[in-house]
């Protein structure tokens, strides 16, 4: 018995088909964007039919309802059996199709040709980097070919962020525009925002790619990486403390009984002073670990980063980490000097314009991927950061919510060491 394999693949919606699934056969046509190779099996069936064509699904033969049942006639005239499946002759053979259950398949996938043609009208704006359908972001309205920076909505987005950026706090940036501005988001909102490529100058598709700068942006990349690591940090602590009034909340903890210790007020009878501590409000011990008072501990924190973090920041592999990233350097450089060349391919006629133009997306995707990567690096000066930040006096100038959040760039957990009834404070970097 002969068997012929026919596989259509559009490159704007399919990944490349792996052609070992056909093992068995005795000839494999397949089309890539257009449909060459299908006119060449017609005009071989035409010499010397087979008795089965396998096809991974009907709208391989054509793009229309009518293309489709064409096909389907002239194969069945020749008395070729139409199976749809992608197994090998060794195994299922796939559904058998007559022409009755053929044209049946036909008004069945007539939806789905409709959905068909939509997404790839979507694939070919991707191409050319155009914003996907839908209302633009808040801060941008939708221009003719690109986002473009909505005046009057766009300052509150900035504010909205460079808030964020002082203070660390999600919660806080979002009360800040409620107050300032009278524009009330939730809190969900605020972190799509943070996170949306958009505010960053890049377009995000629903296939989960992005393509970096496609419109002007509203953050700096400095900015954005700088967020993505507040936003890191903040998920490793515990609810609700990221936005804390005081700077040790959701860093400290008691080494003897390894339960988070939160702060607590208290106020002696008829006086209005307000004494802090520190106290371990889960703790199992009995009896528990006594409170500290938060000063104390403020005090040997400040002490302990101003002594520690030099050396600390000293031990790091700063050529291993400026290896890493030249290495991500050249290899932006290197799609960038191949997207640069595919116009003149195109000039020549080496690339059609629709292969150069599905190249030129797929290398701006990866561009936006090494971004990406490279942002997650520390930043370069981190340690003439940490020469300046190690200044007692530095810290004793910010006031709490700054003191946060710069607590939160460089420690990780600040553990309270008991010792009888003395206790000592040790820092963890998050580096």
């Amino acid at each position: 018995m002969t068997a012929f394999a026919y596989c259509y693949t559009d490159p704007l919606l399919d990944p490349t088909p792996d052609l070992g699934r056909w093992q068995g056969v005795d000839r494999v046509y397949q089309d890539l964007g257009q449909r060459s190779q299908l006119q060449q099996l017609l005009s071989d069936c035409q010499t010397a039919p087979p008795n089965c064509l396998y096809i991974r699904r009907l709208d391989d033969l054509g793009d229309t309802m009518a293309e489709i049942g064409d096909r389907l006639v002239q194969l069945q005239a020749l008395g070729v059996k139409v199976a749809i499946g992608e197994s090998s002759l060794a195994t299922d053979r796939g559904s058998e199709l007559t022409l009755q259950t053929d044209l049946i398949q036909l008004l069945a996938i007539g939806q789905q040709q409709r959905s068909r043609r939509l997404r790839q009208g979507h694939a070919r704006n991707r191409l050319n980097a155009l914003p996907p359908p839908g209302k633009a972001p808040y801060g941008y309205r939708r221009g003719k070919e690109k986002y473009a920076i909505d005046r009057t909505t766009a300052p509150v987005v900035k504010d909205f962020f460079e808030n964020f950026l002082l203070f660390g706090s999600l919660r806080g940036a979002v009360r800040h525009l409620a107050q300032k501005y009278g524009k009330k988001i939730s809190v969900t909102t605020g972190r799509r925002w943070l996170t949306n490529p958009v505010y960053r100058g890049d377009t995000a598709y629903q296939n989960g790619e992005t393509i970096a700068n496609t419109h002007v942006p509203i953050i700096s990349r400095e900015e954005a990486a700088q967020i993505d690591r507040l936003l890191r940090r903040n998920r490793q602590l515990p609810p609700r403390t990221a936005s804390a009034p005081r700077s040790l909340v959701g860093l400290a903890i008691c080494s003897e009984c390894q339960a988070p210790m939160t702060v607590v007020s208290v106020t002696a009878r008829r006086q209005k002073r307000e004494y802090l501590y520190l106290r371990a409000l889960q703790c199992p011990q009995r009896p528990k670990c006594g409170a500290i008072a938060y000063e104390r501990v403020l005090e040997q924190t400040i002490a302990a980063i101003c002594r520690d973090l030099p050396d600390a920041v000293a031990q790091m592999n700063f050529p291993q980490l400026d290896a890493a990233k030249q290495s991500l350097l050249n290899a932006i450089a290197n799609r960038e000097e191949i997207l640069a060349q595919l116009s003149q391919l195109t000039s020549t006629g080496v690339l059609d314009e629709e292969t150069a133009s599905l190249r030129a997306y797929k290398l701006r995707a990866e561009i936006s991927q090494l971004q990406a990567k490279f942002a997650t690096l520390p930043p370069v000066n981190l340690r003439s950061v940490a020469q300046a930040v190690s200044i007692p006096q530095f810290w004793r100038d910010l006031s709490e919510s700054e003191r946060r959040f710069y607590f939160r760039e460089f420690i990780n957990q600040i553990q309270i060491l008991r010792q009888d009834t003395t206790w000592q404070v040790r820092l963890v970097f998050v580096f």
